[in-house]
């Protein structure tokens, strides 16, 4: 039997239609909220570590492409790094050697730490928090020998706005580049022992997360990251 022209159309679906986005602030908060299901399994503090992570990135690229560009275009002669950064010992004039042994520790710093964050999700508190110790005193190592280096060439007549070994450019990029990125390290050293404090005394214990411990070893890991681009920008080129 034919159903009647002005009868309804049945419809070919039994799910209702989706209602139209609402319109305003109430649509922004309705898109956020089904956004950020995407998101459910990213901690916000090891989020908000990643965010500062590139925004440093942006910073420290920053100096280095300028140092780059001084390097390239200045006309004075730029100080050979293996003269400027060598030491006498034995009687013997040895480059880079103080460079190379800061290099050493503070990559050995980042095997400490990532042994520090295996530990931490194996609940053994102990070794987490020896590990996180023994990390920060590597950073605490290599910022005594940058200290060092520091006084060295201040005590040859280095200067932020001189040089007596060439270019007035060195002593100005030298001071502005070693002396950020130590001063990362310094502050990683601290937060890496608060961190350890905590670990020790069992306060993530107790919560059952040890992220904290990862998020900290991703800081120190970019700070050793770092330090290989200025090794081989600053010192070797």
């Amino acid at each position: 039997m034919a159903s009647h022209p002005l009868a309804p159309a049945e419809s070919s679906s039994s799910n209702p239609p989706s209602p139209p986005p609402a319109p305003g602030w109430q649509g922004i908060a309705s898109d956020w909220a089904s956004d950020r299901e995407a998101f459910r399994q990213v901690p916000w503090g090891k989020a908000m570590m990643w965010i500062f992570l590139l925004s440093d990135t942006f910073i420290f690229t920053c100096f280095l492409t300028g140092y780059m560009s001084v390097r390239m275009t200045i006309t004075a002669p730029w100080p050979n790094p293996s003269e400027v950064f060598a030491l006498t010992i034995g009687g013997r004039e040895i480059p880079l050697i103080l460079i190379a042994i800061m290099t050493f520790v503070l990559i050995s710093s980042s095997g400490t730490m990532a042994m520090a964050v295996n530990f931490a999700y194996r609940r053994d508190r102990a070794k987490t928090t020896a590990l996180m110790l023994a990390t920060a005193a590597l950073g605490v190592t290599f910022v005594s020998m940058q200290a060092f280096e520091w006084s060295k060439l201040i005590a040859e007549g280095v200067r932020p706005w001189g040089n007596p070994m060439g270019a007035a450019q060195f002593g100005a990029s030298f001071f502005m580049i070693t002396g950020f990125h130590g001063l990362h390290v310094s502050i990683g050293a601290i937060y890496l022992s608060i961190v350890a404090m905590k670990v020790m005394r069992g306060d993530y214990e107790r919560s059952g997360n040890y992220q904290n411990v990862e998020i900290a070893g991703l800081y120190w890991h970019f700070v050793d990251l770092v330090w290989v681009f200025i090794f081989a920008f600053f010192y070797l080129w």
